[in-house]
């Protein structure tokens, strides 16, 4: 859909400036002639001059004084990234990554986190506009687990057949490539970290669930931890306590299962894995519910409806040869499963890519390549499907709007034309459209309120952060200091052309500012960063804040104005939940993990991070181990209250 007349912006410049222009204006909203710039803007075909690419450091000797980096690359890679996710290694030479080229170990043998940078704009020697690279996780050094497959990068822009290179899925190529379209598949499964999980051997049933363990509540009583192992023993004055730790209880197949969620609903906090989904409770940890299903969850929101009821995707089979394209709706609050129904195949290529969901309001909008379709999470009534035109959905982004990312079909593959758009999650109908110059793909929304959305250019390897308005025009394009390395977690999405908008940590935003950390700086003694605050009207930094001394820090959200933070532990320090005001400076603990359970908060695998409620929630993203005694003795959730 093209933009309203009324819409057009003034013409100007876009994508990645040697140097920080004065502003971004809009950029054209009708496709502009291949190869020829708009008066007025660069050439974005050039790239940009840069100095030569700095001698990789050496990886650090012995334990790290900081856990290792844990978000994924935050720009689009020239090299496969390391690792996905963060304190989730990978074994050297296990298996190809996207690229055809081998995944590196923990600490990054070429290409990886030390590895060799491309150069960027900004003079900064880094991949993609913003200089970024493939980060490994954080936490204490895990070790690898078995066949773990290969990660690939980043989840980038989706749309109809957009090119991906990785492992061939050789029918479907044959006859893609017969339709003149050569496009290239990316298999794997659909989670943020969760490469595609070889199937169990022997059988693809579900195996029993195991007794679960009773909750350790840091007393020593809990499940069957040792007394000196109290987790609250020497507390110390100021410290958090641990309110509940918990253990996987559900037995996997090789290699284990991402864990999907949390959600929240009144008083229970709730997860997904494997074959189940299970509720807890938010003050004990004591489960409340368990809801088996009959296949993989592969598809899932970032957030639950207001009155706590999620739409789930799983698989609609328990073989290889299985789509996800079952639909499922839970009630968090009881466990009790609600309507369920297949979505109906839209022609001969869909389901090629898994599905991705966001809810918005009572609508679950379903996105994968080429199609879309919308349903009542009340009730299951299908609301839209795959509009008609030339250019359609196939992610989205949820939450108080539902912003869809729309490609539209173009005569070349290598540069597609795709659009932003706020749609009526009643109707389906667009309120706005923004649509980026030619070549820029849709790939993160990072807030929607205010709006912030991640560009990437997928010929280029580069990719670009912008602002958008109420009504859809170009807010600002984000300039970040020379030198500055921005980096967000948003997992990685494996998936054929599978599109996951929503779900980034590591970002903050309130009305006209957006915060973002660095990646970390391990050329001193230990590992640091700095948290940047973007002015969302001008694109230009506001301030710099530097993480204390050998600590790094992560956007988690705001908090009572203040910038909510979590500062990472060290393998001998607990981290903490802290702040910083809107206006930058020193950061004010609010939350110091006592230092008795460090090594749990160290060691978990793909951590993620939530503070609510004056509680802090750590959860494992990832359960996997070599035998199934290791396997169910993981901590999957820890839990600190004042």
């Amino acid at each position: 859909m093209s933009q309203p007349p009324s819409q057009q912006p003034p013409q100007g410049g876009f994508g990645a400036p040697q140097e920080p222009p004065n502003g971004a204006p809009q950029p054209p909203q009708g496709p502009p002639p291949q190869d020829q710039p708009s008066p007025g803007q660069p050439d974005l075909a050039k790239p940009p001059q840069t100095p030569p690419p700095a001698q990789p450091p050496a990886p650090p000797a012995g334990p790290p004084q900081t856990p290792p980096p844990g978000a994924p690359a935050y720009g689009y890679p020239q090299q496969p990234p390391a690792q996905p996710g963060y304190g989730y290694p990978q074994q050297p030479g296990q298996a190809p990554g996207p690229y055809g080229q081998q995944a590196p170990g923990p600490y990054g043998q070429q290409p990886g986190p030390y590895g060799q940078q491309a150069p960027g704009p900004y003079g900064q020697q880094a991949l993609g506009p913003y200089g970024q690279q493939p980060q490994t996780g954080y936490g204490y050094p895990q070790q690898q687990y078995p066949g773990a497959p290969a990660p690939g990068g980043p989840g980038s822009g989706g749309g109809f057949l957009k090119g991906k290179t990785g492992i061939v899925v050789a029918a479907a190529l044959a006859v893609v490539l017969a339709a003149g379209l050569g496009t290239w598949f990316l298999v794997s499964d659909s989670g943020d970290d969760d490469p595609k999980k070889p199937v169990a051997t022997g059988s693809n049933d579900p195996k029993a669930p195991s007794e679960s363990p009773t909750v350790d509540e840091g007393d020593g009583s809990g499940d069957g931890r040792e007394v000196d192992d109290d987790l609250n023993a020497g507390r110390k004055p100021g410290e958090a306590k641990v309110a509940w730790l918990q253990k996987n209880d559900v037995d996997l197949p090789r290699n284990g299962s991402a864990v999907q969620g949390p959600w929240f609903a009144g008083d229970v906090v709730a997860k997904a894995m494997y074959r189940g989904v299970s509720g807890y409770s938010v003050a004990d940890g004591k489960q409340k519910w368990k809801l088996d299903l009959p296949a993989d969850v592969c598809a899932t929101p970032n957030t639950p409806t207001p009155d706590g009821k999620i739409v789930i995707g799983i698989k609609n089979g328990t073989t290889d040869r299985a789509n996800c394209s079952v639909l499922q709706m839970v009630d968090l609050n009881t466990g009790k499963a609600g309507w369920k129904k297949e979505i109906k195949k839209n022609g001969t290529w869909d389901f090629l890519s898994d599905i991705g969901l966001a809810i918005s309001g009572d609508t679950v909008a379903v996105g994968r390549t080429g199609n879309s379709n919308a349903y009542r999470v009340s009730d299951g009534k299908e609301l839209f499907g795959t509009p008609e035109g030339n250019c359609k959905p196939f992610a989205f982004s949820g939450g108080d709007k539902l912003i869809a990312a729309v490609s539209c079909r173009t005569d070349d593959v290598k540069n597609p034309q795709n659009q932003v758009q706020e749609l009526n999650p009643a109707t389906g109908k667009p309120r706005w459209t923004y649509q980026p110059p030619r070549g820029w793909e849709v790939s993160r929304v990072y807030s929607t309120t205010p709006l912030v959305v991640r560009l990437e250019h997928e010929e280029k390897k580069q990719y670009t952060i912008v602002a958008l308005t109420e009504s859809g025009k170009l807010r600002s394009q984000l300039m970040p200091p020379k030198g500055a390395k921005l980096t967000a977690d948003c997992g990685n999405s494996f998936a054929i052309f599978g599109q996951k908008l929503e779900g980034c940590s590591g970002v903050a935003a309130d009305a006209n500012t957006f915060y973002i950390a660095t990646e970390d700086d391990s050329s001193g003694t230990s590992r640091t960063n700095k948290v940047v605050a973007f002015n969302l009207n001008t694109g230009k930094p506001k301030w710099e804040a530097p993480a204390p001394a050998e600590r790094v820090l992560k956007p988690l959200g705001m908090e009572g104005g203040n910038v909510l933070l979590y500062m990472r532990p060290k393998y001998d320090t607990a981290g903490a939940i802290v702040t910083l005001p809107p206006t930058g400076g020193t950061v004010k603990t609010l939350l110091q993990h006592p230092a008795g359970a460090g090594r749990i908060e160290n060691g978990f695998f793909s951590a993620k991070v939530l503070y609510q409620d004056g509680r802090s929630f750590i959860f494992s993203q990832r359960v996997s181990a070599s035998n199934d005694k290791e396997e169910l003795e993981q901590t999957t959730m820890l839990v600190f209250e004042k």
